[in-house]
């Protein structure tokens, strides 16, 4: 307990309680100021992060570099679309069915992407991701390249997902229960077999730990949060498309795990933070300058994302202070 409150006084510490509390607060804020579309920007970002720190489990705890993550995004907004086309509403069954059918895909990928190292894993996840985004785009009775648009889920009355403010909450809660579960998994006997096969895998085989397996079940409970990430991000639009699955969007998911920080608890929040914050700042500013800049903004921000992998090797977290230990 003591450690725990001398921690909350270190920069990071109130850093993160601060910008906890600006989410807490948000609709509440935003209704005050009459600034609405910034809750909608805050949903989007609370909703990315799920999906970062479902990545920066593999990523950052296991040292797994997996290009095709936001297949996982897809397959959970899919899940979602197609049975609300068949007239399958309900909340109860569209998020399980979505949540399991990534974690199902996340073992199949798994199994064979595993059995290979750096690049190869790279590009097998990659190519596996690319197929489901080739997959999504040739189902024409799913609006095909178009996408499509959908009712968003039901709870019997629970929760009506079409209130903002509502759904904002909502995701909020499940990004909370998301880190409550990565701080549990980081320090958990199956995490640390997870980070020492990261630092020396002939070791901890040498030991008797069948890392391949703990790889695996890693790999499935990663899916498994990106799905339900996909099916957040399905209801905050009402839309599904094959863009939520391109290998751009996985692309930017580790942009933003190693501009947080990587393997770090809060790494991916700061880092999904400051990946949309940027993109909110920069369009408007460089549209400033010369009108339709602002669709290059990414011009921009990669040199700033240069500048943070040379002088700041552990993200933005590692801007906050040194960690005890």
């Amino acid at each position: 307990m003591k450690d725990m409150l001398a921690s909350m006084r270190t920069p990071r510490g109130l850093f993160t309680v601060a910008l906890l509390l600006v989410f807490a607060l948000l609709p509440l804020l935003t209704e005050a100021f009459g600034q609405r579309y910034l809750l909608s920007v805050g949903t989007r970002i609370v909703i990315w992060s799920i999906a970062a720190v479902s990545l920066n489990m593999i990523l950052g705890y296991g040292g797994l570099v997996s290009f095709g993550h936001a297949a996982f995004f897809g397959i959970g907004g899919y899940a979602v679309g197609i049975l609300s086309a068949n007239g399958l509403g309900s909340g109860w069954l569209q998020w399980p069915v979505a949540i399991l059918a990534s974690a199902a895909w996340a073992a199949v990928i798994g199994a064979l992407s595993l059995r290979t190292r750096g690049v190869y894993f790279l590009m097998i996840t990659l190519a596996f991701g690319q197929l489901v985004y080739y997959l999504g785009s040739g189902l024409e009775a799913y609006g095909g390249d178009d996408g499509l648009n959908i009712s968003r889920s039901r709870f019997a009355g629970l929760i009506d997902l079409r209130d903002k403010a509502s759904f904002y909450w909502l995701c909020l809660a499940l990004l909370c229960a998301t880190l409550w579960f990565c701080s549990r998994f980081a320090v958990s006997r199956f995490g640390l077999v997870l980070r020492g096969a990261k630092s020396n895998e002939l070791r901890m085989t040498a030991l008797g730990f069948p890392v391949f397996r703990y790889r695996l079940a890693a790999f499935v409970v990663s899916g498994a949060f990106g799905g339900l990430a996909g099916v957040l991000l399905a209801n905050e639009g009402a839309y599904v498309s094959p863009a939520m699955m391109s290998w751009v969007k996985s692309g930017d998911l580790i942009v933003i795990v190693v501009l947080g920080g990587i393997g770090v608890l809060f790494g991916p929040l700061y880092g999904t933070v400051a990946f949309f914050a940027l993109e909110e700042l920069l369009k408007p500013g460089l549209d400033l300058l010369h009108k339709g800049w602002g669709e290059y903004w990414q011009v921009v921000f990669g040199p700033m994302l240069v500048l943070i992998a040379l002088y700041a090797r552990g993200g933005i977290d590692s801007l906050l202070g040194r960690r005890d230990g």
